[in-house]
């Protein structure tokens, strides 16, 4: 998967071995449990952030927000991407950050092993409920054994982007772009195809694997985990869309050949892929959009919504979440801080921002998801207007019809370990190595040993 630092949001490493090595005796209650609040509105002394890095003007403009409510704070950041084995050596030093901002996928597992808080309390004291302020979906990836242990923001839902100059030179249309019916699918992505001396210029169909490995399960009605947050990817439906990528892959070159001529491309840059027409359709989440629309003259795409095999569209997306280290020196400070920075006054600050930026660079406004149903509401109705590009008001429109559709990724105590070796499985497939159920039965046999190590596991 193709990554961007966009408004602060970061992708997280893995969780590893360290936190399972520096995790408090699995016996001790959860920290923050007990009915006496640990949070107040009364703050003061300083603020130290880990993770989060306001880089651009839609993570600044909230940041300097939610520091200016804080009065009498002094806020610090280490505007780092969060590690897990740093986060563990300060655990194990007791100089842990206030607060923190790491990848939804971690959550649980720092849950699991105690090393932050439950947040119930942090949020009862500001008169949030989580499900009105974030899409359930988005508090779901955050929820661990019933208590809610993380600020979320971002929901920037997958979809498909085509080319629709590639589509019609190759007699495709639209309509046979539809996942829920791969088959048809695969007959597209061959006829889009180009090949020359046995290797790919040209990808019909590229659905980014590894890193969107979880949604296509859930096209095929397949999971990464059960109710309690259980690895299932062995999972019989799994093995049929890991199946069917297989198939893809192997229509358009293979894997290797596939992923050398997607590493060669100019994602970011004047000559991306589809201004040179490399791709027939490609998976992205919404912010690929405001990559594209500096390049607006030079493509013609269109958005096509990713749907499971009875029909229904499919949102689902990762996204990062603030959480507060269980011995936090100033919890207080960092609950109302996070509270702030992800407030629907901190994103109409950004929306303002952002849509300074786009009048100046005379660019689009494509929008931002942000996790939260009312700032995505107000952004559209205020700023999201129609750009005069009959393409791209298409594709952003269909990003957001979407978003209601949204469903959880699925959280577990050892989500990380769950996507690693999700997405070492599917590679391993593509490449040859195993068959798909082999891969995925490997798979699940490793996510298998360290939930048996987790305390939800040993505990479940």
């Amino acid at each position: 998967m193709r990554l961007k630092q966009f408004g602060g949001m970061i992708i997280g490493l893995s969780v590893g071995a360290a936190l399972m090595a520096c995790g408090p005796n699995s016996n001790q209650p959860n920290p923050g449990t007990s009915a006496k609040n640990q949070f107040s509105k009364s703050v003061s002394g300083e603020l130290k952030t880990y993770g989060f890095n306001p880089s651009d003007e839609v993570g600044k403009s909230r940041s300097d927000f939610a520091n200016a409510q804080l009065k009498g704070v002094k806020v610090t950041m280490d505007t780092s991407s969060f590690d897990t084995q740093k986060f563990a050596a300060q655990a194990a030093a007791g100089q842990v950050p206030g607060l923190i901002y790491a990848d939804r996928a971690q959550i649980d597992t720092l849950a699991d092993k105690k090393l932050i808080m439950p947040l119930d309390q942090c949020y009862s004291l500001w008169g949030v409920k989580p499900t009105e302020r974030f899409y359930p979906s988005v508090i779901s990836d955050v929820t661990y054994q019933g208590h809610v242990y993380g600020i979320p923001e971002f929901f920037q839902a997958e979809a498909i982007i085509a080319n629709t100059r590639v589509m019609k030179a190759s007699g495709v249309s639209l309509d046979q772009l539809d996942t829920s019916k791969p088959d048809q699918l695969l007959s597209a992505a061959k006829k889009m195809t180009a090949m020359s001396g046995g290797k790919p210029t040209r990808l019909g169909f590229v659905p980014d694997m590894p890193g969107s490995a979880a949604i296509w399960l859930a096209v095929f009605g397949g999971r990464t985990v059960d109710q309690k947050g259980k690895p299932a990817l062995d999972d019989p439906n799994n093995v049929k869309a890991v199946t069917w990528l297989k198939k893809l892959t192997d229509a358009q070159g293979g894997y290797a050949k596939d992923k050398s001529l997607l590493d060669s491309m100019d994602v970011f840059g004047a000559k991306n892929q589809y201004v040179k027409d490399q791709v027939g359709a490609q998976v992205w989440a919404q912010w690929y959009v405001n990559v594209l629309s500096d390049y607006k003259k030079d493509i013609d795409i269109a958005a096509v919504p990713i749907k499971t095999l009875d029909g229904k569209t499919l949102a689902m997306a990762g996204g990062a979440a603030y959480a507060i280290p269980a011995k936090s020196p100033n919890p207080s400070a960092a609950c109302e801080w996070a509270i702030r920075v992800t407030s629907p006054e901190a994103w109409q600050k950004a929306s303002e921002a952002r849509q300074k930026t786009v009048e100046k660079d005379n660019a689009i406004n494509t929008g931002l998801f942000t996790g939260s149903p009312v700032a995505d509401k107000a952004n559209r109705t205020q700023f999201v207007k129609s750009s005069g590009d009959s393409d791209f008001d298409q594709v952003i429109n269909t990003y957001y019809q979407i978003l209601p559709d949204n469903r959880p990724m699925g959280a577990s105590a050892v989500g990380q370990s769950i996507t690693d070796n999700l997405n070492n499985a599917v590679i391993v497939a593509l490449s040859g190595g195993k068959s798909p159920q082999q891969a995925l039965d490997d798979a699940q046999a490793a996510a298998l040993r360290a939930w048996k190590q987790s305390n939800a596991g040993r505990n479940g």
